[in-house]
């Protein structure tokens, strides 16, 4: 049984990172259409073998119906329909307003998913490590690019978009757990319904879930701030010149 930061992880994280310097080289001087046409394609690959995985995994308990644990509802699951949407849309709004809220989700969201990886990745199939590490190191590259890219500068008013919308995707995920849950399934999207692992120092629930929630939104405001420091700084500087 292989763990969370024992050989096999810590291996795995060592050739991620390698893959996403190189992911990040790869894609650097393309545009964002072409990177995002990629992810597309990633993403629906990626699914694909995620829902057979599971699907025939589970066929003797679900009878060939993929669990509802692994509807594509959590954070960097759910990147999938924005990818989709983007290579879609003609709305420039539209489009800014979608990486705005995936500067920080993608790369943080994907970093964490790395760290805090799940126990199937670890010790199921090699196929679904492959799906599952490299799913989230190929949206750490797309953040990556998307805040380094010329197509796209980061202001003040994305950054409060990205925490408008993430507060209606955090409120959203409440009601889809509540929806799906059926009293044996451990239901927990996005993880506002309890940690994503037992034993953290930080996100835990050691005095009950509204602390837990509590420590959960501060610490989704204090990442996404950092993602947005240099535009945050710069508005500071303008408010100032202008008083």
């Amino acid at each position: 049984m292989h763990s969370v930061f024992g050989i096999k992880h810590l291996i795995i994280l060592a050739v991620c990172a390698v893959a996403i310097v190189g992911g990040w080289f790869f894609v650097r001087k393309q545009s964002l259409s072409a990177v995002f046409k990629k992810m597309l394609l990633i993403g629906i690959v990626s699914e694909l073998i995620k829902v057979f995985y599971y699907t025939v995994t589970n066929e003797e308990v679900y009878g060939g119906i993929l669990p509802k644990t692994d509807l594509p509802f959590h954070l960097c699951s759910i990147q999938i329909l924005f990818i989709l949407v983007i290579n879609i849309t003609k709305s420039e709004k539209v489009k800014r307003f979608l990486y705005s809220f995936m500067i920080p989700s993608c790369l943080l969201g994907g970093i964490a998913a790395l760290l805090l990886a799940t126990t199937s990745s670890l010790n199921g199939m090699w196929i679904l490590s492959v799906q599952y590490f490299g799913y989230h190191v190929a949206i750490v590259v797309l953040a990556l690019k998307l805040i380094t890219a010329k197509e796209f500068e980061a202001n003040i008013g994305d950054y409060f978009n990205c925490l408008k919308f993430l507060l209606v995707l955090l409120f959203g995920a409440m009601y889809i757990n509540s929806i799906l849950y059926d009293g044996v399934s451990n239901i927990n999207f996005m993880y506002v319904a309890s940690p994503p692992m037992s034993g953290l120092p930080f996100l835990n629930e050691n005095h009950g879930w509204l602390v837990y929630i509590a420590h959960y939104g501060c610490l989704v405001l204090l990442c996404v701030t950092a993602c947005y420091i240099k535009p945050i700084v710069k508005a500071l500087s303008r408010k100032k010149q202008t008083v």
